[in-house]
Order: structure tokens, then C-alpha cells, then sequence
């Protein structure tokens, strides 16, 4: 609470400094200012970079088709460089000097919960792509990854089944920070609901930019003894490396403890030797391996963009889960810009209502109506030999997202959508 208070002060401050807090209408000079806010360096650089490099992407193809109201789209890229406090005031920068009329950007969910409070102030927009705990909602934020009932729930469900090699003790094991404590508070309620014994669950927690795992992995290996045993990563950033490191030097196989995570990609993997990880999963909303002809075409275009560009890895250009929600999300950004004539906050917000763009996952994604978030399909993959996945599961169709969990008390009291003027988020 204290952390938001500040954060809030913090804006009025910028206010009262000069910094305009109304709404950027960014149409200066032909152009449309577009923000675009992710680490390109320090822990989290390996997940985002190449989202910075999505949304320049999506912007060349946009404007090439002749921009958005007749105006090209200019890309204002800065770098919060993984310190979540400068997600703050970047964000203040992007609204107040730079003008932008919305803002792509964020990975963890405290960079986001950094910039909310700006947003809110500065009646800014954020189109957020990964993957995250719920337990939020804001006028001024589009969440284009996955809810837990997206992602986490049905990883767990898969893994309590037959099929999935029927587990019956967990680890729940993650980065220090909101996502990973919420989405494990969520997954203790759940295991809770079906039986699971607190002795039968490992919570563990380590922080931002780890690399040490000997004694985590001996750890588990020696809780697995106990009865059939699967772990829940919710490791973020570069700590994946040796965690999966070390599961491989430690030979635990997938097929004795199946690890899922939540924050493992095509990317996090490519500086992995992949062949020990065989049969370990992850879940997500899309995989690179999903065969249609939207997602072939959505991985050729993005294979051309990497090798014009000569960006790092484009020798071996990879997609991933949430390069495609925030390809989504500027599509559809566009669109909603179109649909009300104008740059205009509020008026985009109430256009984003119901907007539909066909997903490279398959389906026609929709936004929501009410709550800010997309529906989405569900898959879990089993990670191959060349850092692919292979698809093992998936929902029949899109699964409409629920922000607040059914499993955390008080929560059916809780509104399905945002306040005006306000977000209703968990401190």
C-alpha cells in the first residue's frame, strides 16, 4: 500500500513539475506516438528484448499498409533495464514528454504494478503480453496473456491425470515476486480443493537473476521420494538457464519429475541443451510448433524481420507465446484506434470492447467485453530434442479469462471489470 502511495505522490510530483497529465492524443507532426517499454538488459532481457523487437515489427507491416488514420506510427523505445522502480518513471516520460498514445511494454508483474499507478494518474494505455496471477483489474491496462485459469490451473490438471503421469506431491517452485507468491497461493488453495495435503506441497522461492540450483534440484529429487512428484516452475528471466541446467546434470528425467513452467519459452530455451529436458512441459496459449496457416505465415514474417534486421538468434528465428499476444495486442490497438476515429484513451478503451483478430494459435481471439482480458486457447507442450515443443494437450476452444480466482477468498464478490477512473488490484 505504502509502495502504490508513493508511486502516486510520486506522479503528482511530475505533475506539478510541468509534465502534462492529460490525455496524450500523440497525433504531433503526421505521427502517432507508440511506447514501447521492455528490458533490454539485465535479468529479464533474454524474455523481452525480442518483444521490443514484435512491436517494431508490427509497426513497419502497419505502416506499410498505410499507418493508422492516415498517420504512421512512430515507436518510442526506452529501456527500464529490468530495475522495476524505472518502469515508473519511464512510463511518466512516455505519457508526459513523449506524448505516446499507448503503451506496449512490461514482463513481470512488478514492473506493471510499477507503471499502474502512472497509468491511472496520467490516463495512460498499457497493453500487457505475458502471462500473469490475476487479481487485478484496470481501466487503463489490456492483459493479453493468460489469467491462471488460462495457464496454470489446467497445467495442474493435466499433471493430476492419468495422462499426465497422475502427480500426487508438488513443488511449487519460483522467482521471488508477486507473480510466482500469488500464482502459488492460487495453486495451494487449488491442490487444497482436491485433496492435496499441505505436507504433500514444497513451496520454494528464489530471487531475481539466481543461478545457483544444486541444492534445490537435490532438494526436490529428494522430496520425489515420497510419492509421485511434479514441480511447478514459476522461475522468470535468465535463472531458467541453470535451472534447467542443473535438471539435467542432476538426471531428472521428466519421466520420474515432470517439471511445468509458466515462463519458459522457445526463447528461455535457445541457450539450453535441451536434450536431458526431453518430455518436460510448459504451458502456454500458443507454441511455434502449432501447425496452421496463420501461424505460418505469422513465423515467416517474423523470420524475414530477423534476418533484414540482423537481430541477435536470426540465424535460428524463434516465436513464442508472448510475441504473439503482443502482436495481438497492437492489431488490435490499431483496430480499436480506427473503430473510434481517434487516439483518444477513453474512446479506444471503449472500442477494445469485443474486438476480434485471428491468433497465430489457431482461433479468433476476442476481447473480452467487460474485463480487459483476451480469450484464449490452452495448450501444454513437451519440450523436444531441437528447444521445440510438442503439443500433448489443449482445451477444446477459447476459455474466457477469470482475473479473480475462484480459489482466493472473497473474490466472487469481486467485479468483472474495471471501475472507472480506477483499478481494482490486489496491494
Amino acid at each position: 500500500m505504502q509502495r502504490r502511495f508513493t508511486l502516486k505522490a510520486l506522479s503528482a510530483a511530475f505533475a506539478l513539475a510541468g509534465l502534462s497529465v492529460l490525455p496524450a492524443h500523440a497525433q504531433s507532426g503526421g505521427t502517432i506516438k507508440v511506447g514501447i517499454l521492455h528490458s533490454l538488459s539485465g535479468t529479464m532481457a533474454i524474455s523481452e528484448t525480442v518483444l521490443k523487437d514484435t512491436v517494431l515489427m508490427a509497426i513497419d507491416e502497419i505502416n506499410a499498409k498505410g499507418g493508422v488514420l492516415g498517420k504512421k506510427l512512430e515507436p518510442v523505445v526506452v529501456d527500464p533495464a529490468s530495475n522495476w522502480p524505472l518502469f515508473a518513471e519511464k512510463t511518466k516520460q512516455l505519457l508526459g514528454q513523449d506524448k505516446v498514445a499507448v503503451i506496449f511494454g512490461a514482463w513481470t508483474s512488478v514492473s506493471r504494478k510499477s507503471m499502474l499507478p502512472v497509468l491511472e494518474e496520467m490516463n495512460g494505455l498499457l497493453f500487457y503480453p505475458v502471462q500473469y496471477e490475476g487479481e487485478e483489474l484496470s481501466k487503463n491496462v489490456f492483459y493479453t496473456g493468460a489469467a491462471p485459469n488460462q495457464q496454470a490451473i489446467p497445467a495442474v490438471d493435466y499433471l493430476m491425470s492419468k495422462e499426465g503421469g497422475g502427480a500426487k506431491r508438488w513443488v511449487l517452485l519460483g522467482t521471488d515476486y508477486v507473480y510466482p507468491r500469488t500464482t502459488n497461493k492460487i495453486l495451494r488453495a487449488y491442490l487444497k480443493s482436491k485433496g492435496v495435503k499441505d505436507s504433500d506441497i514444497d513451496e520454494k522461492y528464489t530471487p531475481f537473476g539466481h543461478s545457483d540450483y544444486q541444492t534445490i534440484v537435490a532438494d526436490i529429487k529428494k522430496f520425489s521420494a515420497g510419492g509421485k512428484t511434479a514441480v511447478v516452475s514459476t522461475i522468470n528471466g535468465d535463472s531458467n538457464v541453470p535451472f534447467y541446467k542443473e535438471l539435467g546434470n542432476a538426471g531428472l528425467k521428466a519421466k520420474d519429475v515432470p517439471v511445468v513452467a509458466f515462463s519458459v519459452g522457445e526463447e528461455e530455451l535457445r541457450g539450453v541443451d535441451t536434450k536431458p529436458l526431453v518430455g518436460h512441459l510448459a504451458a502456454w496459449n500458443y507454441f511455434m510448433s502449432i501447425k496452421n496457416p496463420t501461424n505460418d505465415e505469422f513465423i515467416k514474417k517474423w523470420s524475414a524481420y530477423a534476418k533484414a534486421k540482423k537481430l541477435p538468434g536470426s540465424d535460428k528465428p524463434l516465436t513464442n507465446d508472448p510475441m504473439e499476444a503482443t502482436y495481438i495486442g497492437i492489431n488490435m490497438w490499431k483496430q480499436a484506434v480506427e473503430k473510434a476515429k481517434s487516439t483518444d484513451v477513453d474512446k479506444v478503451i471503449a472500442a477494445m470492447a469485443g474486438q476480434t483478430f485471428k491468433a497465430p494459435s489457431g482461433i479468433v481471439s476476442k476481447m473480452d467485453e467487460k474485463n480487459h482480458h483476451l480469450h484464449k486457447s490452452v495448450f501444454i507442450g513437451e519440450i523436444k530434442a531441437d528447444g521445440q515443443f510438442n503439443v500433448v494437450w489443449k482445451t477444446p476452444g477459447p476459455v474466457k479469462a477469470k482475473p479473480w480466482s475462484p480459489y482466493i477468498e472473497g473474490n466472487d464478490k469481486k467485479p468483472d471489470e474495471p471501475a472507472k477512473g480506477m483499478s481494482v488490484a490486489t496491494k
